[in-house]
């Protein structure tokens, strides 16, 4: 049975991200999955917890952002973890784990750590970091996994053994069209319902959806999740009688509320002009079958041209909204949760152990 050190930057969570989803579907395995505690939590002082038969957690004391200005203060804090990591793998008698880590940070580990190989995922562009953290972990990985072509090309110069692996969905989950009634009814609701899900970043471009909600009166907009502080367009939304800010809510919860909207509804954040990372909403929503409408920037290459309807303005998201609405879904509702089913996590897990196999690291 294969040993895995992971090194999260999530918490595990009843909504697992993108690292607990593909680390935890390994077979034959046994891992320490580490995370980085919110600040101001004293849940790196707890036991580890058990999770699965497998998977045991650990919360590690968070290191404070400031700390980068100071460069003796955020190596102290790195060799820190490095003890605290040592010392769970060593009581629970690990030899030779395989080292999973998934931020530039965790280089600063890697000579304090040991372990028989080495994965770096790369899933986002980490921007106020120093490139060169990035490059050396790159560089000493068995194995890169790039959630983008572009995030791959970025690292290719730092390593040549990189593998292309997308976002994934919870394919069983969103593609349950029983769902679709089990959420209660909006008092008053009149005319289609187009409804987003994510957290409500302060960096998310929310102006297309105003813009919308203003021109359309009879339509209703549903957004799900949690607002983060700082937006500007939660307190202006609220004004308008035919928007619904429900808040967070359970995962298991979502794709019920989906499966009552009429077209869903892909937003961007500001700094993400460049990216062409697919999110893992957009393979929930495509899990669903329902039309979605997504913003795009300016010169952006639409990523599913045949099942998602892209608008480059307001003016546009509208006009396609429109359109979503008039579609036949009969045979492209179909096709849309194709592109789901073939972004199931299970089926990303399994690309990731069939190339560690590869490499023989599993």
């Amino acid at each position: 049975m294969k040993e895995i050190v992971c090194l999260s930057n999530e918490p595990w969570s009843t909504a697992p991200g993108r690292t607990q989803q593909l680390v935890s579907r390994l077979r034959d395995t046994r891992v320490l999955y580490f995370y980085p505690a919110f600040p101001q939590s004293l849940d790196w002082r707890r036991p580890g917890r058990k999770v699965r038969p497998n998977v045991t957690v650990f919360a590690l004391p968070p290191v404070p952002e400031w700390t980068l200005r100071f460069p003796h203060l955020f190596l102290f804090a790195q060799h820190r973890l490095a003890r605290l990591i040592s010392g769970q793998v060593q009581r629970r008698r690990f030899r030779a784990p395989l080292l999973w880590t998934s931020h530039p940070a965790h280089v600063h580990l890697l000579d304090q750590l040991e372990y028989d190989g080495l994965v770096y995922d790369c899933d986002r562009e980490w921007g106020r970091l120093p490139s060169r953290w990035e490059g050396a972990l790159a560089h000493a990985a068995d194995v890169v996994f790039a959630a983008s072509p572009g995030l791959r090309q970025r690292l290719s110069p730092c390593s040549e053994n990189i593998a292309l692996l997308p976002n994934g969905v919870s394919f069983p989950l969103f593609s349950r069209g029983d769902l679709g009634g089990t959420q209660p009814l909006f008092p008053g609701l009149r005319g289609p319902l187009l409804g987003w899900a994510g957290t409500l970043h302060a960096d998310l471009d929310l102006s297309p959806l105003l813009y919308a909600a203003r021109s359309c009166p009879d339509w209703t907009f549903l957004l799900l999740g949690r607002q983060e502080e700082g937006s500007p367009w939660p307190d202006r939304l609220r004004r308008l009688p035919n928007v619904i800010l429900r808040g967070p809510c359970p995962l298991l919860d979502v794709p019920g509320y989906l499966y009552r909207c009429d077209v869903l509804l892909n937003f961007l954040r500001a700094p993400q002009d460049h990216s062409d990372i697919v999110p893992v909403r957009l393979y929930e929503y495509l899990s669903t079958g329902k039309p979605v409408v997504s913003m795009l920037w300016p010169g952006q290459v639409e990523q599913f041209p045949d099942v998602v309807y892209g608008a480059y303005s307001p003016e546009e998201l509208v006009g396609m909204c429109v359109q979503a609405l008039r579609e036949d879904r009969d045979w492209v509702a179909g096709r849309r949760r194709d592109y789901g089913r073939a972004a199931a996590w299970s089926a990303r897990s399994g690309e990731v152990a069939r190339i560690l196999e590869t490499a023989g690291l599993l």
